[in-house]
Formats: C-alpha cells, sequence, structure tokens
C-alpha cells in the first residue's frame, strides 16, 4: 500500500472583501512506523475571538503532538494502543487535548504581554483568555490495523471508497451558527471520539477528508457535499495526487466563492496499491 497526504487552507471569499485573514489551520505528522496523524482545526472568528488563528494552529499542534507521544509509547504494541484509545479516547485523551491547548493559549498571551482580565470577584478571568482564541478541532491517527478519530466542534471527517461516501465521526451538531469550542470550560466533554479496527483485505483507493465546516457549508445540502467527496475520489484516481494537490487551492477557493464564503481547509490521506505520479507524495 501507498499512501499520500496532502491539504491546503483557503482565505474565505467573504474574508478576502472584509480584510480578514484565514482562521483555519492543518496539520500532518507521518511516524517511521508508517502511521499518520491528521488534524484541521477552524478558529471562529468572530469579533469576541480576535486570536482565533493562533487558537487554531495552536489546536493541530496540540493534537499531533499529544496522538504523536502515544503512537512513541506504544510503538510496536497497536494492539495495545487500540484498546486504550478505545477505553479512553473520549476521557483521557479528550482532557488532555483540553488541558493542553489552553496552558499552550495562556502562556501564549502572557507572552504576547496582553493582560488577563480581572473578574467580578477580582480573580484572573482565564476563561475570558480563552474565549479570544476560540477554535474546533478535527483530528485522525491512520495506522495499518485501525483508526482513532476525534472531533470537537464542526466540520467533517469522512472516508471515500468504491463502497461510497462515509462519515468516519457523527459530531455532537448545535442547531444554528454555534459550535463547540475549545475555548469552553471543560470542552472535552463535548469531544466525540472513535476506534475502530481496520477491515481485513481492504479494497484499495480509500480517500480520508478532514475539512472544516466552510467546506460542507457551500454546498446546499449533504448529498451535494458527498458527491463533491466523490469527484475529489474520482479524480486522484484518475489523474494523481500531484495533479490534485496542484489545482487544490483553486478548486477550494471556487467553492467558496460560489458557497457560504467562509475559508476552506481540507487534508487528504489517500491510500493505493499503484505506484503514484512522482512527487506526488506532497505535504502540507
Amino acid at each position: 500500500m501507498i499512501r499520500s497526504v496532502f491539504g491546503a487552507s483557503v482565505q474565505g471569499a467573504s474574508h478576502i472583501r472584509t480584510g480578514r485573514e484565514c482562521q483555519d489551520s492543518l496539520k500532518k505528522e507521518v511516524k517511521d512506523s508508517g502511521a499518520v496523524i491528521l488534524s484541521v482545526a477552524d478558529g471562529h472568528g468572530s469579533d469576541a475571538c480576535p486570536y482565533s488563528k493562533t487558537g487554531s494552529l495552536t489546536a493541530v499542534n496540540v493534537f499531533c503532538r499529544i496522538m504523536g507521544d502515544y503512537l512513541d509509547t506504544y510503538a510496536g504494541r497497536q494492539e495495545m494502543l487500540f484498546t486504550f484509545l478505545k477505553r479512553e479516547g473520549d476521557t483521557k485523551i479528550a482532557r488532555e487535548i483540553d488541558a493542553e491547548w489552553k496552558r499552550r493559549i495562556l502562556k501564549l498571551h502572557t507572552r504576547c504581554g496582553r493582560s488577563i482580565p480581572i473578574d467580578e470577584n477580582q480573580n484572573k478571568d482565564r476563561e475570558a483568555v480563552y474565549k479570544l482564541y476560540g477554535s474546533t478541532l478535527l483530528g485522525l491517527v491512520i495506522t495499518e490495523e485501525f483508526l482513532f478519530a476525534f472531533q470537537l466542534g464542526d466540520g467533517d471527517i469522512v472516508k471515500v471508497s468504491e463502497s461510497g461516501v462515509y462519515s468516519v465521526i457523527e459530531a455532537d451538531k448545535i442547531l444554528g451558527t454555534e459550535t463547540h469550542s475549545l475555548s469552553k470550560a471543560e470542552s472535552w466533554k463535548k469531544a466525540v471520539t472513535l476506534t475502530r479496527k481496520r477491515e481485513e483485505n481492504e479494497r484499495l483507493p480509500v480517500m480520508y477528508m478532514l475539512s472544516s465546516d466552510g467546506m460542507s457549508n457551500s454546498y446546499k445540502n449533504e448529498e451535494e457535499f458527498q458527491k463533491t467527496c466523490r469527484d475529489y475520489y474520482a479524480l486522484l484516481g484518475e489523474h494523481g495526487v500531484k495533479a490534485v494537490s496542484g489545482r487544490l487551492k483553486a478548486w477550494m477557493q471556487e467553492t467558496s466563492e460560489m458557497g457560504c464564503g467562509d475559508d476552506i481547509t481540507a487534508l487528504f490521506a489517500y491510500e493505493t496499491e499503484k505506484i503514484l505520479q512522482s512527487g506526488s507524495s506532497e505535504g502540507v
């Protein structure tokens, strides 16, 4: 099997018009074992969250660091790691991500010389600081034996194969424009995780895609979004990773312009038995 990872972020059409920077972040890490860690985060971008780009960048760094440490600790013992993540994914792992994100945000906030507000009881209001950096978080760990998916807030993690398109994980949705956020107290309680064995003799190619909600929100319904996922899958099979990754930003910019106008980030892992075109294992 050959796995290639690539992705991109684009500034939303509405953000270009208003001069607001892209609030999304993405990160990938490939381990010596062949396991890959993918992460996408979407900073809230509202006036109440002026530093959410920093928040989203911190989020993807935290996910990749924590999951990378676990992969290193359990190197050569995938079955034990699978059992641990299945048991502790939505508790211990989610708590660690929540705590580490907040620790880093407070440190960054202080290092930048920004003041910490004082609450009505004359205590430092750390919750008010976290809100300034609000972000969602998507994460996926792919090993030879299993998948581990993590979601806090909106966005999508999907798998596409010859069998069709399906969501790897079903997030806890909030009606309207609100979303769960790392910035909220005990955010880990709103995290959704999934740990699942990979299918034996799985037919390739297979495509995994993590995308911020700017992608799915640019389509009128779930059916149209899934059609686009199938289109990317077909393009990868027909033209290869190098060709698709080279055009990805232009396609996503067009999606934002024709859709909701939000920032869009997409991160792909494409697995195939075929030899890919030279230079096609492009990172992000």
